[in-house]
């Protein structure tokens, strides 16, 4: 049993009227030693029920990131320096509507801007569709991959997917508390603010109540990285923008400059206004995202075109979301993106391939 964590966990777990907030070197602290397992698994999944009925803070928030950014992976800076963007969706899947960040990503590389992702499986509670099973239905598999290799097939593709089984174990250890405790801890909202990458990024956060939104702009504040990050009311918390109403919208700006603008983006403004695709079986979905890069026209197609054309504009390829609309119906319907996804193929491959050949020639 560990003392030191013992106090933080009585800290946070007294109650209303005797309970208090961590600090950031003490939330930095407490995060290290469930990391670590220096905490017992008592002791961690107190921690954790009792940190999300407490709810965190912001400043609990950027000590937790702190101690991610310590033990954690990070991709480090491209050559160009050219700002990644990083789009961080709940780890636990979607279960009502289709994801559309993969076909973003993919969209968003075409055109030569460096994306990143991150997640893991199945997670608990929700146990919802993860992203690495879409990437792996369109014949991209993360999961092989050690964190070099996503490093060589994001300077060479633009696209990287760091994985949390492989890359970062010691979050992964904690992902059985999950379904222990029966909710989602204060470790899910992080998910939403990490940035596994060392240079400049656009961290963009997905969620669902307001309040969270607040804490992720407080712990941005704090820690001041990244260099800019947006919010969005998403798909089931995701960073994916609906279609069937009014997307609420946060362009920030971090470091010395610190800001927060609101966006309400409108569909039907854009006529993009429609439905936000439902989600059917895996393969149903997969067949329908290989017809979208084919240039089938689609639900599916305006959701991405819709998404694309706005990251698109927040990266700064296009100097309106108009055109940012229009750059991504073409990268789709002249088969860009569709070539995109097969250059991230081949690099996968012929690593694989390399390793084969080093491993004859040893």
């Amino acid at each position: 049993m560990s003392d030191a964590f013992r106090e933080l966990l009585r800290k946070v777990g007294s109650g209303p009227h005797t309970g208090k907030n961590l600090d950031r070197l003490e939330a930095a602290a407490a995060t290290r030693m469930m990391l670590l397992q220096e905490a017992t698994p008592a002791q961690i999944g107190a921690f954790m029920i009792a940190h999300r009925i407490k709810r965190p803070t912001g400043e609990e928030l950027a000590g937790m990131l702190d101690a991610y950014a310590e033990l954690g992976p990070q991709l480090q800076p491209l050559g160009s320096e050219q700002t990644v963007l990083v789009l961080s969706s709940p780890y636990d899947g979607r279960s009502r509507t289709a994801p559309i960040s993969p076909l973003t990503a993919l969209i968003v590389a075409a055109a030569g801007y460096p994306v990143i992702m991150h997640g893991g499986d199945r997670m608990p509670t929700k146990q919802g569709l993860p992203l690495v099973e879409v990437w792996q239905g369109l014949g991209i598999d993360w999961t092989r991959l050690t964190l070099e290799q996503v490093q060589q097939v994001l300077a060479t593709t633009q696209l990287g997917f760091v994985y949390l089984p492989q890359h970062f174990p010691q979050a992964h250890g904690l992902v059985p508390y999950r379904d222990q405790i029966g909710k989602r801890p204060p470790f899910a909202t992080l998910e939403l603010l990490w940035g596994p990458y060392a240079g400049s990024a656009n961290i963009v956060s997905g969620f669902v109540h307001p309040p969270t939104e607040v804490m992720l702009q407080d712990a941005f504040q704090l820690r001041g990285f990244p260099a800019c990050f947006t919010t969005v009311k998403g798909l089931e918390g995701s960073c994916d923008l609906p279609r069937d109403r009014t997307a609420i919208i946060g362009l920030g700006q971090g470091g010395v400059d610190f800001s927060l603008e609101r966006l309400l983006l409108a569909p039907r403004d854009y006529d993009f206004a429609g439905i936000d695709v439902p989600l059917g079986e895996t393969t149903q979905l997969i067949a329908e995202m290989q017809a979208v890069l084919q240039g089938d026209r689609s639900e599916l197609e305006r959701s991405a075109i819709w998404n694309g054309g706005f990251y698109l504009w927040r990266c700064g390829a296009c100097a309106d979301l108009a055109t940012g609309l229009t750059r991504a119906e073409a990268l789709l319907t002249q088969g860009q993106a569709a070539a995109q996804l097969q250059k991230v193929q081949q690099a996968i491959a012929g690593l694989a391939s390399d390793l084969q050949d080093h491993a004859f020639a040893g």
